[in-house]
């Protein structure tokens, strides 16, 4: 065979030629791209990670914010609750003081009322004596013909009415 004959001939010149196409694809690509492309890539790894640390970070200060603001707030629903509860207590103070006033007007009022009730009934007790001594008077003048004294058929009646 004549290719295989060729062989020991061109082997060493087809050797350097590959030698030389590998070498300066190895520079070219190896040490002109390769490093870029690893540049690149490390940019954009710490572009990443800067981003996510960023991230991180505002998260955290929101997580913060959001705390305080929670922490805030309860303090503000505690000093609410206070106010109401003080607004409640003063209320219920002016409304048991007004009621007492009310009562103490009211008492009075019966009192009063009452004090009047016993003169008039008093009053009347002492009127019906009269008229009743009057008519026992006209009454055993009438029947019996005696004439009665006005002291003696006032005490007789107020003995009645004393024994019902």
């Amino acid at each position: 065979m004549p290719q295989i004959a060729q062989l020991a001939e061109t082997w060493s010149s087809q050797v350097f030629w590959l030698l030389v196409f590998f070498g300066i694809t190895f520079f070219v690509i190896g040490k002109g791209m390769v490093p870029k492309v690893m540049d690149t890539v490390a940019q954009r790894d710490g572009q990443i990670a800067s981003d996510l640390a960023a991230a991180k970070a505002a998260r955290d200060a929101a997580d913060e914010q959001e705390e305080a603001w929670r922490v805030k707030e309860n303090e503000n629903r505690a000093a609410a609750q206070a106010i109401v509860a003080k607004a409640k207590d003063e209320a219920a103070a002016k409304s048991e003081k007004k009621l007492k006033a009310a009562q103490t007007r009211i008492d009075k009022k019966l009192a009063d009322a009452e004090a009047q009730i016993d003169e008039a009934r008093t009053a009347a007790l002492t009127e019906v004596e009269a008229v009743a001594a009057d008519a026992a008077q006209d009454i055993v003048k009438t029947l019996a013909g005696v004439k009665v004294t006005k002291p003696v058929a006032t005490k007789a009646v107020k003995e009645q009415m004393a024994h019902g």
